[in-house]
């Protein structure tokens, strides 16, 4: 539609996930009116973001040193593991104040309609934390759609004969939707009312 630089700039934003063609327009033509100083900070997040952020170690979590700010905590119980598909899941949880154990991140949900099986998760990772016997509860908190369920069900089924407590968020969390999404208050009840899995 547009040439050049705009219609790349469109394209580029377009690829950005829940940004639909129009919103890629929108956000194009912002940029092109904004500031010099104004599109230079953009630009300088970003390249700040991808030079300094990476995943912790531990967990998986973002992190700008080798371990995130969660796994450098002592106050943290290292004897629950709150177990999420996307870093963004664990601020969402953070935001309940509920919650003060430690988190691993598996990097997705098994989805075989796009080819995401246990082997592309790290669930070996998470295997590994588990060696030293200082774990005692495994809480799961997929997202409550089928590739969430299906996660949480394959994990349960692998950890439950490790004798180790595996739960899962209770209901309270729209079925259908993603933890970003939910408010504090509801999250809040869904770890309070977490149920074993058997």
């Amino acid at each position: 539609m547009y040439e050049g630089a705009v219609q790349d700039l469109i394209d580029e934003l377009g690829r950005l996930p829940g940004v639909g063609p129009k919103s890629a327009q929108r956000i194009a033509f912002h940029i092109l009116a904004a500031d010099r100083d104004d599109v230079q900070r953009l630009v300088d997040a970003l390249t700040e973001v991808k030079a300094r952020v990476r995943f912790c170690t531990i967990c998986g979590n973002v992190a700008e040193e080798e371990l995130c700010r969660i796994c450098q905590d002592p106050r943290r119980s290292a004897a629950v593991i709150c177990v999420v598909e996307e870093a963004k899941d664990v601020v969402a949880i953070e935001r309940t104040r509920e919650f003060r154990g430690r988190y691993h991140v598996l990097g997705g949900a098994i989805n075989p309609m796009d080819n995401i099986g246990p082997d592309d998760l790290s669930i070996k990772e998470l295997l590994g934390r588990l060696a030293d016997g200082q774990v005692q509860e495994i809480i799961l908190a997929m997202d409550p759609n089928v590739e969430g369920e299906a996660t949480a069900i394959y994990l349960a089924r692998l950890l439950t004969p490790m004798g180790i407590s595996v739960t899962r968020l209770a209901s309270g969390l729209p079925v259908g939707g993603d933890l970003e999404y939910a408010d504090e208050v509801t999250l809040g009840r869904a770890f309070e009312g977490r149920r074993q899995m058997a």
